[in-house]
């Protein structure tokens, strides 16, 4: 018992200095935060899959990219792709295309 008291010590003082310790728990600023996030958001998309059943929830995912890609039309939507292929977790997209020297054509991405 001790030991997992100790164990939970550590990944609270881990999550208070900012690192996520509990998969889904981005953002929570303590342990028992995080897993509370984490929990919520793996309840949302789990009710929504319940309420529409698996085909519905995966169709619903395919409607809203076919809706972005008829407001900025195939073009715009194949160059948001390749724009954010580039993004990392230290660089923006624009800034990576910057320093590698890819062009990414922003007038095709017609506003809506």
């Amino acid at each position: 018992m001790a030991h997992v008291h100790e164990e939970r010590a550590k990944l609270d003082e881990r999550a208070r200095q900012g690192e996520t310790v509990v998969p889904g728990g981005t953002g929570g600023k303590s342990l028992e935060a995080q897993e509370h996030l984490a929990e919520g958001r793996s309840r949302g998309g789990q009710t929504r899959r319940d309420q529409l059943g698996t085909q519905g929830y995966q169709e619903l995912g395919s409607r809203g990219g076919q809706t972005r890609k008829q407001q900025i039309g195939t073009q715009g939507y194949q160059e948001m792709g390749r724009k954010g292929g580039l993004t990392t977790i230290h660089k923006s997209a624009s800034d990576r295309a910057h320093d590698e020297g890819i062009q990414i054509d922003e007038s095709k991405f017609k506003s809506p």
